[in-house]
This record gives structure tokens, sequence and C-alpha cells, in this order.
């Protein structure tokens, strides 16, 4: 039985198309990532394909926007066009796959988590989950200070000193070294802590969810009256924190070794 013209060229797309995804993964590489990109001859050892086929498949992608090209080294790196296409679709699916996780959480706690994202200086609530029942509305889509809740120092997390200088400037409600150095606690610790700080009688601990390039994109949160939670916040910003490495892995990311070099406040 002979192949039809329609379904050679199809299984020829596709065979390109895995070709493709190959150089993708090789460009989403530790190495790839570690050194800002990487040349043809480095993809070609790689993937295992001739280096004339890996430049004409690259200045394709290049075209699209999928991959780009440095012009002062000549490596690829992963495009901003690819990088548009996950983030038009990465809170949605943040959501759905953040939902179940959180539901456990709260029954686990009994007490209602959040799911926060960062806007400008602010906190904002997509997603809450009572431990009494499905989901509660009451802060999805509020807004809160970032520096002065515990969702906001994680969500900071990447942050440098000079972008927090740019992001908050020098008046803001809290100063920025005070800022920096609650952060790297969180950071040293998994999980930040507030106590009474955003509102009088509330505490609450929160945790960073990485995407698959180990960037925060979101904090699980746990917030309650100090009567209820203020003698187990460590114990919730644990539980908090396995919650959002559980869903960082359901999102890809894969935990690496840390960048020796620390930036410094100056």
């Amino acid at each position: 039985m002979t192949q039809s013209p329609s379904s050679a060229s199809g299984a020829q797309r596709g065979h390109g198309l895995r070709r493709d995804i190959e150089l993708l993964d090789a460009l989403a590489s530790d190495e790839a990532q570690n050194a800002g990109g990487l040349g043809v001859v480095r993809l070609a050892q790689l993937v295992g394909r001739e280096k004339t086929q890996i430049s004409r498949a690259l200045k394709a992608l290049a075209a699209d926007g999928i991959v780009e090209r440095d012009p002062d080294t000549l490596e690829y790196r992963l495009g901003w066009r690819l990088f548009s296409l996950v983030a038009r679709t990465s809170e949605n699916r943040l959501v759905r796959t953040a939902e179940p996780v959180m539901r456990a959480l709260s029954a686990d706690l009994e007490e209602t988590s959040h799911l926060c994202v960062l806007r400008e200086r602010e906190v904002l609530t997509i997603l809450s989950v009572s431990g009494h029942s499905f989901r509660v509305h009451d802060w999805e889509g509020r807004g809160a200070s970032a520096s002065r809740t515990s969702a906001g120092r994680v969500l900071l997390a990447d942050a440098t000193p000079d972008e927090l200088y740019v992001r908050f400037g020098t008046a803001g409600e809290m100063p920025v070294p005070e800022l920096w150095a609650l952060i790297q606690v969180a950071k040293q610790e998994g999980f930040a802590r507030v106590n009474e700080e955003f509102e009088r009688g509330l505490v609450g601990v929160s945790a960073p969810i990485r995407d698959f390039r180990g960037r925060v994109a979101a904090a699980i949160n746990i917030s309650a009256p100090k009567y209820r939670l203020g003698d187990r916040l460590d114990e919730a910003g644990c539980a908090a924190a396995a919650a959002a490495a559980r869903v960082a892995a359901l999102l890809g990311w894969e935990p690496r070794r840390r960048n020796p070099f620390k930036a410094r406040l100056t």
C-alpha cells in the first residue's frame, strides 16, 4: 500500500516539528540557561544533526520569534514569542493546577488559602479556597500592599535591590533595606510570615510557586486571626511551602543548583 501525498507531507511536518522541539529542549537546558545561549556547533552536538540543518532550522524559528540570536555572540536562546504564548496561558493553567492542591492544604489546616500574583506594588488574590467549602470569593480580585504582606515578600524574591528601589522608590511604606532583609529571610526559610503587620489581629504565611523557568510566578498564602493561627505559623508555613512546591512541579519546574552570586544592597 502506497502512502498518499497528503499523509507523506503530514509525516514530514511531524518529523520537522519533533526536530524543532529537540532544539527548543536544548535551548531550555541548564547549559543554555547558564550560558545565556548556545551556538550552532554546540546545538548540533546536543541533538546529533548536521550544522547546516541546525542553522536552517534556527533561522526559520528566529523569523517567527520562537528563538532569537544574540547579535554579539551569535548564540541562540528562546525567543520573545515563545514566552508570550506561555504567558497568555500560564495564569489560567496556574489556577487550574493550584486549586486542588490548595483545597487539600486548606482541609489539612482548616484555614482559607489564597493564590496571589504580583501587580506593580500590590499583591492580587486570584483564587481563594476555604477549608470548609470549595471556593470563597471575599479576597478574589482584591489588592494588598506587597511590602506589608507575606505574599508580597515571596513574590519579590527574584527582585534585585535596584529593582526594589524602582518599584517602591524611597518613600514607600517600608524602607527598601528593611524590605530586602525580610525577603532574604523568607528565601532562607522557604516561606514568609507576617504577625499583625498588615492588619491588627491578622497573621499569615506565604510560599513561592516557581514556573518552568524557576522564576516566582505566584504565591500560596494562608491568613487567619492571630488567636487561631498565631501558634501554628511555622506549621502553616511549612505546609504552604510543600503545597507551593507541588504546584511548581506540576507547572514543570525542576529545582536547579543556585548561582553562587548574591546581589548586594547598596
